[in-house]
């Protein structure tokens, strides 16, 4: 026998076992894993991102068998016509082409670090399309080398909208919060709970939560403690269960808990019930403000900010002319004492808030149409809850007395826009004359009572700038508050009474831009 064959027999051993494993491994295993008559449901995808990001999806993506992937697309024109791992890099600028002959059913977008206004260029490319878009989340997965077809989630109507936002300051972040005694007003709301999280990576040393609702309480306390724990915040946290419209409730808590800087959420906002509901909503909007307002200067409060709207401008409806009377009582008291710094921050919609469009679109879509609108040409401004949150505590620390500062909030977006923008992130096509085969209707139902086609952020023009590029002060009248708490003790005697007449009268008495609409409730509306 050869002596060779001591040298050969081991190597062609190995090699058919290699290929038995690599056989069992691409075409036993494949047939295992799909059910009987799905080989031809497997999705194909593309990567938009030949980088980091969409290296690390595409291994992860060998191991989904139900699930084919086709290739590369990049902006850079380096990359073009190149091969990553066997798979081919195509330059964006053949993107129909290669959705077109390579039938995918799906887009990865694997550019975490790429702006707002890039990735809504990518998804309106990929209009009147039915494909599916999903998305990497963040960069925190590709610096730690951890990135899954499970970290993938659908493109946000929030990753479209708005701006790219800008690091907040540090300095105006911690001026009014490090190490104090924080109070916030409707802490388990929408803004309330995001101003928690917020106001907690800022390490006060107390947080007072105050909520009407118990199981809102329940919640965001719950929450705020498990993110103190795993990240190591040393915060107490002190949850009031509190009617802030009580004012011998307001009254205690300020009184125990003295907080140094506090900030007032707790708001009821939602425009048509607040429309029917008008002594409840007044009462708890304008009374609620003053009472936090004057419990605030006799516990000696350092600073109290305020969280307005953009429709206590030109108001139409009650909530906006009742937060128009908040901002009027702070300014009113910021003139009569320097001892509590009252600001007030007025910003638009934000994205995703309870009662929002948002949440009510998806709703909608899910449920497979149609999809409601008021009016077409219904213009909104949005913002992220934390990019908004973020302003409002920077304007806070801002803040030197009386000023009503407005946050910018970018252009303002069409109602339906933001609906067609939304169907197609679900893969599906809008059914209108021009596409009657579409698959979710946009169907317009009617401005609702109160409701402005558009909406403002200043009474008056020429806004004055701050230190802070997208926060700018507005320039508007002050009552005095001489005669402004005169009417607002009448007015607390008429809601007391139910009288939403009266009421009404002295809410357009005290804003002369509200109109008073043709209330068709009965004249005497019971708390």
């Amino acid at each position: 026998m050869p002596r060779t064959v001591s040298v050969i027999h081991p190597i062609i051993f190995f090699l058919l076992m290699l290929f038995i494993r690599l056989s069992m491994r691409f075409v036993v295993g494949d047939l295992l894993h799909l059910e009987p008559g799905k080989g031809a449901s497997r999705r194909r995808l593309l990567i938009y991102g030949a980088g980091r990001g969409g290296q690390q999806l595409a291994n992860s993506l060998r191991q989904e068998r139900h699930l084919t992937l086709v290739g590369y697309v990049d902006d850079d024109a380096r990359l073009s016509n190149q091969q990553i791992d066997g798979f081919t890099v195509w330059h964006s600028s053949s993107l129909d082409r290669v959705l077109e002959e390579r039938r995918v059913d799906e887009v990865l977008l694997a550019i975490p670090s790429a702006l707002r206004a890039r990735r809504r260029e990518i998804v309106t490319a990929l209009q009147g399309r039915k494909i599916r878009v999903r998305m990497l989340p963040g960069l925190r997965q590709l610096i730690d080398g951890q990135v899954t077809v499970s970290d993938l989630r659908d493109v946000q109507v929030e990753d479209l909208l708005g701006r790219d936002a800008v690091l907040p300051s540090e300095l105006l972040m911690a001026s009014s919060l490090l190490s104090k005694n924080v109070l916030v007003t409707g802490a388990g709301g929408s803004i309330g709970s995001e101003l928690c999280r917020q106001i907690l990576r800022s390490r006060p040393r107390r947080l007072i939560l105050v909520e009407q609702s118990e199981y809102s309480l329940y919640a965001i306390e719950r929450e705020l403690r498990q993110l103190a724990l795993v990240e190591g915040y040393d915060v107490e946290l002190e949850p009031e269960l509190a009617d802030v419209a009580d004012r011998d409730s307001v009254a205690r808590i300020f009184r125990r808990w003295q907080p140094e800087s506090v900030y007032h959420a707790a708001a009821y906002k939602h425009v048509p019930l607040v429309e029917r509901n008008p002594v409840a909503g007044l009462r708890n909007n304008i009374f609620s403000t003053l009472h936090c307002a004057l419990a605030a200067e006799a516990a000696g409060v350092g600073r109290f900010i305020l969280v307005s709207t953009d429709k206590a401008v030109r108001p139409t409806n009650i909530m906006g002319a009742s937060k128009r009377v908040c901002e009027l009582v702070l300014q009113a008291r910021a003139q009569e004492q320097q001892n509590t710094l009252f600001t007030m921050v007025r910003f638009g919609n934000v994205l995703g808030s309870s009662g929002s469009v948002v949440p009510l679109f998806k709703a909608q879509i899910a449920a497979g149409g149609p999809v409601t609108i008021t009016h077409k040409d219904v213009t909104r401004y949005f913002m992220t809850i934390p990019e908004a949150t973020q302003l409002v505590i920077q304007a806070g620390g801002m803040a030197k007395g009386g000023e009503v500062f407005v946050l910018d909030m970018g252009q303002p977006v069409r109602i339906r826009d933001l609906a067609e923008t939304m169907i197609r992130l679900s893969g599906l096509a809008v059914r209108d004359e021009a596409t009657p085969d579409g698959d979710i209707e946009i169907v317009e139902v009617g401005l609702r009572p109160g409701e402005k086609l558009y909406e403002e952020l200043l009474i008056g023009g020429d806004p004055a700038p701050t230190d802070h590029s997208r926060i700018m002060q507005a320039r508007e009248a002050v009552h005095p508050w001489g005669s402004l708490s005169g009417i607002l003790e009448e007015l607390q005697s008429h809601l007391s009474r139910g009288n939403v007449g009266k009421s009404l009268d002295i809410l357009q008495q005290l804003v002369p831009e509200y109109k008073n609409p043709e209330i068709k409730q009965a004249a005497l509306y019971k708390l």
